[in-house]
């Protein structure tokens, strides 16, 4: 059939180790990503462990988010971390000029960040102030959270509370040192990135995985001369890639935009297949044993801010448009996880495209969190090779995408999960998946986040607008598995 995507899925040929990094994410010092988000303080009604939301922790912890990068963004070169610790009285406050000039009275410092990766489960990510710190801010900042030694660093954490170090192994040196972490050269950089490295030790039985500074979107220089003169001195280097239906000046509404802006905005995600295809071509010319991941530590979509919402605070709704984003990209971010070794959506509580939306003691989960949820069980599952044989498309005027995006892999107990995309806001794809080299094979489950309208998110009246269903119907015949996706949907089979 024309209409039909026709997919073969091998069991038996494993490719790269889907690395559960890549479903990180991502909190700022932005909006109410943090004040009045995931911190409000021990002396809020909220329910809270030490000033941290527990509502906010339960719901990352159900997903299993692996890392959460901190504090910035922007605002980590304008982050000065001796002013975040110590009792609150003695905190210097600071002008966030990245976001608003709001006063920041850094009452969510290092103590507090770390003591909420504990919480959830998850690995930090703390990104470190070239643009306006210095080499030795960054080396006693390191000291502070990991050494072990009788010395000042070490013992200015055990006086503010914390006697054992905390085990922190992602670091990245600087956060868009080509614009506002410096407004740099990559030449420049470049040669900043190996003196701050330099200085970034490990300490007591860590190993601190560094992560440089890449590109913004489409600039391939960028990475060339960063793998020409540091490739050897870091671990990782970041790639950052919004997704817009119009552009920087006018980005459109998150809730109130036409046939035409969804399918540009999912031709737009798609693009992320280009980027990660040619950073990493240029990436392998330098280091062919892929030992230096791409870390695409800013994604996801980026609308105009809500109506009467402060517009510095980046605060977005959230629709079914963002959960195919979401989907597609993670598909494409498994399908080169020869590559890439972490990616964190920007970003998780109330700012761009964000998992959870808070308002006072009001709380919802969006569509992009269930995605998450969904899709949680790649996570350091083995990547399946799977072969289209036969694509079909999805039209927009003489435009045309692919109907379908999907990735599988297989977890350590044998399950099978393959998730999938139909981009389609108005046909049902029709899927046949020829599977190989099934060792188990008989029951099939599924679930799939779907609507009738292409505008539906949830809101603090109606959470539950927007949640996965278990699909039914499902079997194995001759070693086939045909489906039916709802239009504009996300899937999850799992085959056990």
């Amino acid at each position: 059939m024309e209409n039909q995507t026709r997919i073969s899925i091998d069991a038996s040929h494993k490719k790269s180790t889907i690395s559960p990094h890549i479903y990180g994410h991502f909190a700022e010092h932005l909006g109410r990503c943090i004040y009045d988000g995931i911190w409000v303080g021990p002396d809020s009604s909220i329910p809270n462990t030490e000033g941290i939301r527990t509502d906010i922790v339960e719901a990352l912890r159900r997903i299993n988010i692996p890392v959460l990068r901190w504090p910035g963004g922007c605002f980590a070169d304008e982050y000065h971390w001796k002013d975040g610790v110590g009792s609150l009285s003695e905190r210097r406050a600071m002008i966030n000029k990245s976001w608003g000039k709001v006063v920041e009275n850094n009452g969510f410092g290092t103590h507090e960040f770390l003591r909420l990766c504990e919480l959830i489960g998850c690995e930090p990510y703390i990104v470190g102030n070239v643009g306006s710190g210095t080499v030795l801010e960054m080396q006693e900042w390191l000291e502070y959270m990991t050494a072990d030694a009788d010395a000042p660093m070490p013992n200015w954490r055990r006086q503010n509370g914390r006697e054992e170090p905390w085990k922190v192994r992602f670091f990245g040196v600087g956060n868009e040192n080509w614009g506002c972490g410096g407004n740099m050269r990559p030449e420049y950089y470049a040669d900043e990135y190996r003196r701050y490295q330099t200085y970034a030790r490990n300490h007591g039985e860590g190993n601190l995985y560094r992560i440089a500074c890449g590109a913004s979107d489409f600039d391939y220089k960028w990475t060339e001369v960063m793998m020409e003169r540091a490739a050897k001195y870091m671990d990782g280097l970041s790639l950052h890639y919004y997704t817009l239906a119009g552009d920087w000046k006018n980005k459109g509404s998150a809730t109130d935009f036409s046939e035409d802006e969804w399918f540009i905005t999912l031709k737009k995600a798609l693009r992320m297949e280009e980027l990660v295809q040619k950073h990493g071509e240029i990436m392998d010319r330098y280091d062919p044993e892929k030992r230096v991941g791409l870390i695409v530590d800013e994604w996801g979509t980026w609308y105009d801010v809500e109506p009467g919402t402060n517009p510095h605070f980046l605060f977005q709704q959230n629709s079914l448009r963002d959960a195919l984003v979401a989907g597609v990209t993670l598909n494409i971010f498994n399908q080169h996880s020869d590559r890439v070794y972490m990616a964190n959506l920007a970003q998780t509580v109330n700012v761009l495209q964000a998992l959870i939306l808070t308002e006072g003691d009001k709380f919802l989960l969006t569509p992009t969190y269930h995605v998450f949820d969904l899709y949680k069980a790649h996570q350091g599952a083995a990547l399946l090779e799977t072969i289209i044989e036969q694509a079909a498309t999805y039209g927009n005027g003489n435009d045309r995408l692919p109907q379908v995006s999907l990735s599988a892999s297989e977890d350590d107990q044998g399950r099978i999960n393959i998730t999938l995309c139909n981009l389609d806001n108005r046909a049902t794809a029709k899927v046949g998946l020829a599977l190989k080299g099934l060792v188990k094979g008989g029951k099939v489950s599924g679930s799939t986040l779907a609507a009738k309208d292409m505008h539906a998110h949830n809101t603090f009246s109606n959470p539950d607008t927007l949640r996965p269903v278990a699909l039914a119907g499902l079997a194995i015949s001759d070693g086939e598995l045909n489906v039916e996706l709802a239009p504009m949907s996300v899937t999850l089979l799992t085959i056990e």
